[in-house]
């Protein structure tokens, strides 16, 4: 997937914020695939257990039938119709996601030969927001920020001082 665009930017962030709300001690179920981020964190210390690649549209059983102190989801709520029945029946009482924001220059991302690497959603920070308040999570921190490109033209130079990521760190009401 990260032929010749590993996500560096995207990981330091994304590790930074994981290490700032969970200690290495806490069991975390990560939805999606063992991926270089999965390899990442259990570089770090921490106990990850993937899913499996199901369509966690409709079969979200890891995440019930698991006792996983945190659910991780990295840029995975975006691939799916319907996350709210998924966030509602985890166990966990922590969550770290994180989400490509909507931009209004650029539209939804699909690919056209791997039907796993479409964004049903491009949520604004708010809808993201509310769809986890509505599953029974409280955001305790977030941040935001940019992904520039090394490209010319007006979609990269907006890409410069607009946010592409955000990601929130919540518990269980």
């Amino acid at each position: 997937m990260y032929e010749n665009s590993f996500p560096n930017k995207r990981y330091k962030h994304t590790l930074e914020f994981l290490r700032k709300h969970i200690d290495t001690n806490e069991s975390i179920l990560d939805l999606g695939v063992h991926n270089p981020f999965t390899k990442i964190m259990q570089q770090e210390g921490y106990q990850v257990t993937n899913t499996s690649g199901e369509d966690l549209d409709v079969d979200f059983s890891a995440v019930v039938d698991t006792d996983a102190d945190v659910l991780t989801a990295f840029e995975i709520f975006e691939h799916l119709l319907a996350p709210l029945h998924l966030l509602s029946n985890s166990k966990s009482k922590k969550l770290v996601a994180s989400i490509p924001l909507k931009l209004w220059f650029s539209p939804a991302y699909r690919s056209k030969t791997d039907k796993w690497d479409r964004h049903y959603h491009e949520f604004e920070d708010w809808q993201f927001d509310w769809l986890l308040e509505k599953a029974g999570w409280e955001i305790q921190d977030s941040m935001k920020w940019t992904n520039s490109v090394k490209k010319i033209g007006l979609r990269p130079l907006l890409r410069l001082f607009t946010p592409r990521y955000y990601i929130v760190y919540a518990t269980r009401k």
